[in-house]
C-alpha cells in the first residue's frame, strides 16, 4: 500500500559536464549544499565544550574512586585537577588545536595534545604538594586526562576528515574575473586548501584561458547565472580589479539577482604574497546575497528543533487522523511530494497531505488551484482550507531542508497566469537567501495560497524579502503566535 505519490526521477545531478579535467585541483570528492556546510567557529566552540565534559567527567570518576563526598572534599585536592583542566583547555584553545588543517595527519594532532595533557598533569604534581595524601588521586586523574583527550581528539579528528571529504567544513567558490587576482587567490588555495574554488566565469569568455591554475574557466556570466554548481556555492568573488569601475558596476548589476553572497574582492594588481592574498579574501566589499549571519543561523536552528519537534509530537495524533480520512477518501497515496526552492536554490522534497485525486496532482504546480477546482479531493478541501496538508512538512524542518518561519517554498517551474513565476519579479530568487518556511512573514500578512496573478507574486517576493532583511528569534515567534489568526482571516483565500 503506497503512502507516497511518486515524483519525477532527480534532476542528473552530475556537475562534471566534459571530462575529470573541468573538476580543478580544488574541488571536492563531494559536493554538499550551502545548507549543509558546517561553519567553522560554531565546531571550534562545540569540541572546546566537549573537551571541557569530557575533563569534568575524568575529575568525577578519579574523585569517586577515593570515595569521600565530593562536597567534603578539601581545597587541596580538587585544586590540582581544576587548575590542570583550565590549562589544557587554555592551551589547546591558544595553540588553534581545534582547527584540524587539511594536511596536518592524526600523528602530529595527538602528539601535539599529548605535549598539553603531559604540561596539565605536570602542573598537577605540582599543586598536588599542598596536600600529599591526594596525591594518588591526582595520579588516577593524570591518567585518565591523557587517555580521554588522545581518544576525544581521535574521534574528533575522524569525524572532521569526514566531514571534509562530505564537502561539508570547506567554503565553495566561485570567481567572476579571469585576472592576476583570481590566479593569486587560487594559487594561495592550493597551498593552504582553506577554500575550495570550483570554478572561473568571465564576461569575457572568448578572450579567457581555459584554466587559471589548473581551475577551469566555465563560462561566461550567463553561464553562472543557470549553472548547477549555484546550490553548492557559499560565495560568489568578483576579482575583477575595482578600478574598472563600469565592468564591476555591470558585473554586480547582472548578478545580484542570484541569492548566494557576492563580494568584491579589493585587493589591486601587483599585491603581496599568496597567503597574504588568501587571508585577504575575507578583506571584501560584500554587495549582495545571503550573507550567513552564523550566530542568527545557529539559534534559529535550535529553535527549529526545539519548536518543530514538540509541534510534531503534539500533531502527530491529528496527522494519524488525517492520513486515515485522506486514505479512506480517495485512492492513492497518503502523502504527496513535490520539487521545490530552498535555501540558495537548492532543489528540495517538501511532504504534503495529498489533497488531489492521483490522476489530477501537478508536481509542477503548472496550474495553480482555484476556487471550486475539480481536481481537489472532500478531505482535500477541508485540510486546503485550514492549511493542515502542509502539516508533513515538520519533518521538513527537522531535517534542515526548512525552518519553521521563512519565505514559504515554491514549486520548481511553477507558473502564474500562464508564465514562470520567477520571471515575473527580477528579484524572486532572494527570498531563497534564507531557508524556506512552514510559515512566514508574507503569510501573516495576508499572502496565503496560490499567487495567480503577477501583483500577487510580486507582493508575496516583497514581502518575503522584507522578512529576510529583518529576521530575529522575536520576529520568528511573533510570525509563528500569529500564524494560526492569519489563518482564519483568510480562511476565504482559494489554497
Amino acid at each position: 500500500m503506497a503512502l507516497v505519490h511518486p515524483i519525477d526521477p532527480p534532476v542528473d545531478q552530475s556537475l562534471d559536464a566534459a571530462s575529470p579535467r573541468r573538476r580543478g585541483p580544488l574541488r571536492p570528492a563531494a559536493l554538499a549544499s550551502s545548507r549543509k556546510r558546517i561553519e567553522g567557529p560554531a565546531l571550534r566552540r562545540l569540541f572546546g565544550l566537549l573537551d571541557a565534559l569530557v575533563m569534568l567527567m575524568v575529575a568525577l570518576s578519579a574523585l569517586g574512586i577515593s570515595g569521600a563526598p565530593l562536597l567534603s572534599r578539601p581545597l587541596g585536592q580538587l585544586l590540582p585537577m581544576g587548575v590542570g583542566s583550565l590549562l589544557a583547555l587554555a592551551v589547546m584553545r591558544a595553540s588553534r588545536l581545534y582547527l584540524f588543517p587539511p594536511r596536518q595527519t592524526l600523528n602530529k594532532h595527538l602528539g601535539k595534545i599529548a605535549v598539553v595533557a603531559i604540561g596539565a598533569t605536570a602542573t598537577a604534581f605540582a599543586l598536588s604538594f599542598l596536600a600529599p595524601q591526594w596525591r594518588t588521586t591526582t595520579l588516577t586523574w593524570s591518567t585518565g586526562l591523557a587517555l580521554a583527550l588522545l581518544t576525544s581528539h581521535g574521534l574528533w579528528w575522524s569525524r572532521v576528515e569526514i566531514w571534509r571529504r562530505e564537502g561539508r567544513l570547506t567554503p565553495n567558490v566561485v570567481m567572476v574575473g579571469a585576472t592576476e587576482n583570481a590566479k593569486r587567490l587560487i594559487e594561495a588555495a592550493i597551498a593552504s586548501r582553506d577554500i575550495a574554488v570550483l570554478g572561473v566565469f568571465d564576461d569575457r569568455a572568448a578572450r579567457s584561458p581555459e584554466n587559471i591554475a589548473g581551475v577551469p574557466v566555465l563560462g561566461d556570466t550567463a553561464a553562472l547565472l543557470s549553472h548547477p554548481l549555484l546550490p553548492y556555492v557559499d560565495r560568489i568573488v568578483i576579482t575583477v580589479p575595482p578600478s574598472a569601475q563600469e565592468r564591476v558596476r555591470a558585473l554586480i548589476e547582472r548578478l545580484r539577482v542570484l541569492p548566494n553572497a557576492i563580494t568584491l574582492f579589493l585587493d589591486v594588481e601587483g599585491a603581496a604574497e599568496q597567503d597574504a592574498a588568501l587571508s585577504r579574501l575575507c578583506n571584501v566589499a560584500y554587495v549582495s546575497g545571503a550573507e550567513r549571519d552564523e550566530h542568527r543561523a545557529f539559534w534559529k536552528r535550535v529553535q527549529d528543533l526545539a519548536i518543530g519537534s514538540v509541534a510534531l509530537v503534539l500533531a502527530a495524533p491529528l496527522m494519524a487522523l488525517i492520513a486515515l480520512l485522506v486514505k479512506l477518501d480517495s485512492p492513492g497515496p497518503v502523502l504527496f511530494r513535490q520539487r521545490r526552492h530552498g535555501f540558495n536554490n537548492e532543489e528540495i522534497v517538501v511532504w504534503k497531505f495529498r489533497s488531489m485525486r492521483v490522476e489530477a496532482t501537478d508536481a509542477h504546480a503548472e496550474r495553480q488551484v482555484t476556487r471550486d477546482d475539480d481536481r481537489v479531493t472532500r478531505v482535500g478541501r477541508v485540510i486546503r482550507a485550514l492549511s493542515l496538508d502542509e502539516l508533513p512538512q515538520l519533518i521538513n524542518v527537522l531535517r534542515g531542508e526548512m525552518a519553521l518561519v521563512g519565505p514559504r517554498p515554491h514549486a520548481i517551474g511553477m507558473k502564474t497566469a500562464g508564465e514562470d513565476s520567477a520571471r515575473l519579479v527580477r528579484d524572486y530568487a532572494w527570498r531563497h537567501r534564507m531557508k524556506p518556511g512552514l510559515t512566514g512573514w508574507a503569510q501573516v500578512n495576508g499572502s496565503i495560497g496560490a499567487v495567480d496573478t503577477p501583483e500577487a507574486v510580486r507582493r508575496r517576493v516583497q514581502l518575503d524579502v522584507e522578512y529576510i532583511e529583518s529576521q530575529s528569534q522575536w520576529f520568528d515567534v511573533y510570525i509563528l503566535a500569529m500564524t494560526i489568526p492569519a489563518l482564519i482571516r483568510s480562511r476565504g483565500a482559494v489554497r
